[in-house]
């Protein structure tokens, strides 16, 4: 029984390398077929898949808006803590207190890139851009506070 199985797995072990040998020699002869891509050369046209996750950014309109809330459910989602929103309470032209942000800081050396903080979001306020390069020399430049100096809230978001 022993000596079965070990020649069925051998059996199994070769069929499987084989095949993967076969497609590589497709692919050798077919040259045209190029599937590699050459990526310091190619920045340029370099075309990512849609479903591609790089890092979260925080969209701003022309008017420097966006439509954070300061809700904190990306925050609370977030399974490793990579996101930090601080709140701060604005006063309306009515004289009433509006929750506001101050800051959306985000950690992109902790970030796992799990998309939850943006399924999180009631307003649609964050997404996953397709950024990928991220090589810097010092740590600090990876904390980036997402939300631009001087934003503030569109009109109607509450």
């Amino acid at each position: 029984m022993f000596l079965k199985d070990y020649i069925v797995d051998v059996y199994k072990g070769v069929s499987s390398l084989l095949k993967g040998m076969r497609k590589t020699g497709y692919y050798f002869t077919h040259s045209k077929e190029i599937i590699t891509e050459q990526y310091p050369d190619n920045r340029a046209t370099l075309k990512l898949a849609d479903r591609f996750k790089g890092e979260v950014v925080m969209p701003h309109d022309e008017n420097n808006e966006h439509t954070c809330t300061g809700c904190t459910a990306c925050e609370l989602a977030c399974p490793n803590g990579t996101i930090k929103i601080i709140t701060k309470f604005d006063i309306t032209p009515e004289g009433k207190k509006k929750k506001a942000i101050d800051a959306f800081i985000y950690r992109l050396e902790m970030c796992t890139l799990c998309n939850l903080c943006v399924a999180a979001c009631p307003s649609d306020a964050i997404k996953m851009a397709p950024n990928f390069e991220h090589s810097v020399f010092d740590r600090s430049k990876l904390t980036k506070i997402l939300n631009k100096p001087g934003s503030k809230i569109k009109e109607g978001i509450e």
